[in-house]
């Protein structure tokens, strides 16, 4: 069966069912287990929803490592971006705080951006930056700021914006950068001994970076990886080939998601990333500090980073999770929501301890919301 074989449709059951057969013919030769790391909410939430991982025979693994960009995003930063807006009112100013609806709630030792609106500051969720530009442009005597976590997906538009924000001279547009870059990220787990036999790379990252952008994966660790689609057979194509890939010892990039990437992904958007941001090292909530993973505004447009007007000191030695909370080693794929005491207990999407079970991207969330609870 090739790649073009389960394009369409997406969702066919014979097709799904004959992909299963398959994968089960092909674990009955693997020499042990073969680990299948995927790196996207998305991802985990077609696994989840679809029931996938039950079709799977038991030397198959699939886990999900640190693909929801909320759930990594540093207390520090959280904690930094309050301490701004009420530094600002100190000094007699208003701030407008922008951010996505999944980061709103995420908890921190010192509150979340909900514990900030409450406490009466203009806290504001949206559905993309361009809502963030639209209300700078309408509230031209306050300073509006978007707090920007994501991956490449998410770091495009953030670029095209401050692209736009200048050629404008939109002064009172601001930005607080957390982007993390996805396939080094997963090198720097990959460099700390991580088990990854296999990668499921995400679509919509892959948009954006190409297979190229994955490519050093493969030739450094000799690790197979498949860029997926969003779709149950997507993904069960995905586990074949590197299956497949595995047991030949074929390190390579394999495209199955080829009706929205390109080999050399979207070179007009990395042209922007690479005119405004620059790498540094970054932190990566309850995994530590990873080198090289972070973008920063580059030291020409640091006038729109909101870090650079407001200085604040924010307490050392915040700690990234509560006690006994998993998320970390659910990001690292060492464990599933299900391992963690207060799963479905304690924690739920109403009453969060960790940002894996707030953000919908985090696996813990997505289990609660498809009910795996046990």
């Amino acid at each position: 069966m090739t790649i073009e074989e389960v394009v369409q449709p997406y969702r066919d059951r014979r097709i799904a069912q004959k992909l299963v057969e398959k994968i089960k013919e092909e674990a009955k030769t693997l020499d042990g287990e073969i680990r299948i790391m995927h790196v996207c909410g998305t991802h985990e939430d077609t696994i989840t929803r679809s029931g996938i991982r039950s079709l799977l025979p038991e030397n198959v693994k699939v886990v999900s490592g640190p693909g929801c960009p909320v759930c990594i995003t540093p207390v520090e930063d959280i904690v930094a971006m309050q301490l701004i807006v009420k530094k600002a009112r100190e000094e007699g100013e208003e701030i407008i705080l922008t951010t996505f609806g999944d980061m709103y709630k995420i908890p921190t030792p010192m509150g979340s951006f909900a514990d900030l609106k409450s406490e009466g500051f203009d806290v504001r969720i949206v559905y993309s930056i361009f809502d963030t530009y639209r209300i700078a442009k309408e509230n031209p005597d306050k300073t509006v700021v978007h707090f920007s976590p994501g991956f490449e997906t998410t770091t495009a538009p953030t670029a095209g914006m401050i692209n736009a924000v200048v050629n404008e001279g939109l002064e009172n547009f601001k930005i607080y950068s957390v982007h993390r870059l996805t396939p080094q990220g997963i090198e720097v787990l990959i460099k700390q001994k991580s088990r990854i036999d296999a990668l499921i790379d995400a679509g919509h990252v892959s948009t954006i970076i190409g297979v190229k952008g994955w490519e050093f994966l493969s030739e450094r660790y000799g690790i197979p990886q498949v860029i997926a689609g969003f779709e149950p057979n997507d993904v069960l194509m995905a586990i074949l080939l590197l299956i497949r890939m595995y047991k030949e010892g074929d390190a390579r990039v394999v495209n199955e998601y080829k009706r929205a990437v390109r080999y050399e992904g979207n070179v007009v958007a990395q042209r922007l990333i690479d005119k405004y941001f620059e790498v540094v090292d970054a932190k990566w909530r309850a995994l530590g500090v990873f080198p090289g993973t972070g973008l920063e505004l580059r030291d020409e447009w640091k006038e729109l980073d909101i870090k650079n007007i407001y200085k604040v000191e924010v307490p050392k030695n915040l700690p990234d999770l509560e006690k006994g909370c998993l998320c970390g080693a659910v990001l690292r794929g060492l464990a599933m929501p299900t391992d963690c005491p207060h799963f479905g207990k304690t924690c739920t999407p109403r009453h969060p301890i960790g940002p894996c079970m707030v953000s919908y991207e985090g696996t813990c969330n997505i289990f609660y919301k498809y009910g795996v609870l046990f």
